[in-house]
């Protein structure tokens, strides 16, 4: 089934919200979104693959980013693109995990030495140094995404 009205224009408007779920993953709609923007021309500033916070996810499930930008390249929707990774995931996951990990992501903070406090307050700072509420990272994908696209921190 050839979805190609599912390709989104990034350089347009921004991907999903990395809070937004599909199979119970957080993230995944927004890399599907991410995938499609790159495989199409139109990913902008955007990253997808193992140097971008996609990296959680392709970790969690044991998946290579080429194995799915060739399958997102197939045109396949949402569901279709679900159904393939969970047949090729090396980490085959049960529910509780999958619930377990998204939880852990929505409430994820700079949490090592490469994603520091300051280094997390800087980036909202560019936004709106008075801006105290953008504590996780999914609040300050969100905001970037929103600023990015006109909108006023």
């Amino acid at each position: 089934m050839s979805t190609t009205n599912s390709i989104i224009d990034l350089t347009q408007r921004p991907p999903r919200s990395p809070r937004v779920r599909l199979g119970g993953y957080v993230f995944l709609p927004r890399i599907l979104d991410k995938g499609r923007a790159l495989v199409a021309g139109k990913i902008g500033e955007y990253r997808f693959g193992a140097k971008s916070m996609d990296r959680h996810f392709l970790n969690f499930v044991g998946l290579e980013p080429d194995a799915l930008k060739n399958e997102i390249a197939k045109g396949g929707g949402d569901l279709e693109l679900l159904t393939w990774i969970q047949a090729n995931a090396k980490h085959q996951r049960q529910p509780w995990e999958i619930t377990a990990w998204s939880e852990y992501h929505l409430r994820r903070t700079p949490d090592s030495d490469h994603e520091t406090l300051a280094d997390f307050a800087d980036e909202v700072k560019k936004f709106n140094p008075l801006r105290e509420d953008i504590n996780t990272w999914f609040d300050l994908l969100d905001l970037d995404d929103y600023c990015s696209f006109g909108g006023k921190a």
